[in-house]
């Protein structure tokens, strides 16, 4: 664990450069809902680059601790950077949090007041051309969150998975109607040359797919990139499991928050908030019957909030 003493300083220049990098989405919702206050004791299980963190402790107090987890080494150095004013009530842990029972256990972490779970990728991950998260941008296929970690990239599946298992991640995790399509075009391509940067696979979507069946909003290969993404992470993967774990670390009144960015997270959360509200006797209640989602401001602001849903879970006080 790494824990940091408050300093009292103006933010640096790496802090304001990450302030513009990375804007935390639905930041005024999270914070109503978590509530932060003096003495209080938040978990942010996705801390990225600090921008919610850094508002929960700014909204707390000098009393507040804040502890995060993130799977991301990169941005969690970075995450350091910024939470450097809080030193003494901000303490990181590189992590993944479908071990979040292990972690508690691990640093003692008995409860907390309110668990925000930020879910997706992050600014940082997406604009940097080495991490191979985006179409936009060329660079190696890589996709991998923890690049410390022994996973293998996105290049590595597609060289090695059957036409019928690229089908099938494109398909569950995609929702992608031209899977089949697209697997057999990746398979054909990779017989004569490897498929190793985003730009290559970009354009092997862009001339599979069938130009009149062009998706609207979003560009042809999104899905292909989601779905990828999804397998070399294995995000969905755990999840309940891990929300069911976050709400006994909840103090009685506590609150769990979580903002998904795609139908098969939000549907995970949204059906593992109702499990855990509808038990008899229900030790906990539904704050959000409907997902929250960004007003037209943020999304005109923040074109990455557009796909974000937020529901919130809060423990019975009794």
């Amino acid at each position: 664990m790494r824990t940091l003493d408050k300093v009292e300083r103006h933010p640096s220049p790496v802090e304001q450069s990450l302030e513009r990098l990375h804007i935390p989405v639905l930041l005024r919702e999270v914070l109503e809902l978590l509530r932060p206050a003096p003495g209080g004791r938040f978990l942010d299980c996705t801390v990225g680059l600090g921008g919610h963190a850094e508002a929960i402790l700014e909204a707390g107090g000098p009393e507040t601790i804040l502890c995060g987890i993130d799977r991301d080494a990169e941005a969690l150095a970075l995450a350091e950077e910024r939470l450097d004013r809080y030193r003494g009530q901000a303490q990181l842990v590189h992590g993944d949090f479908r071990e979040l029972w292990e972690l508690a256990r691990e640093h003692r972490w008995a409860s907390f007041d309110s668990i925000l779970f930020d879910l997706g990728v992050s600014s940082f991950q997406l604009g940097n051309p080495e991490r191979g998260f985006s179409f936009f941008i060329n660079g190696p296929l890589d996709m991998r969150m923890d690049r410390s970690g022994g996973s293998r990239t996105a290049a590595e599946l597609l060289a090695v998975l059957s036409e019928k298992e690229l089908a099938g991640i494109l398909w569950e995790f995609g929702e992608e109607r031209f899977s089949r399509r697209i697997a057999r075009a990746i398979v054909r391509k990779r017989e004569q040359d490897p498929i190793t940067s985003t730009k290559q696979l970009k354009d092997l979507v862009e001339r599979t797919v069938p130009r009149s069946a062009w998706p609207r909003k979003i560009h042809p290969a999104t899905r292909t990139f989601q779905a990828l993404r999804i397998a070399v992470n294995d995000e969905l993967s755990g999840l309940s499991g891990t929300l069911e774990e976050a709400s006994a670390l909840l103090k009685p009144g506590g609150r769990l928050v979580v903002i998904a960015f795609h139908s098969l997270e939000d549907r995970i959360v949204k059906e593992t908030f109702r499990r855990l509200a509808g038990q008899e006797p229900s030790a906990f209640r539904l704050l959000t019957k409907k997902p929250v989602v960004p007003s037209e401001e943020e999304r005109e602001q923040n074109p990455r909030s557009r796909s974000a849903k937020l529901r919130a879970l809060e423990k019975v006080a009794n």
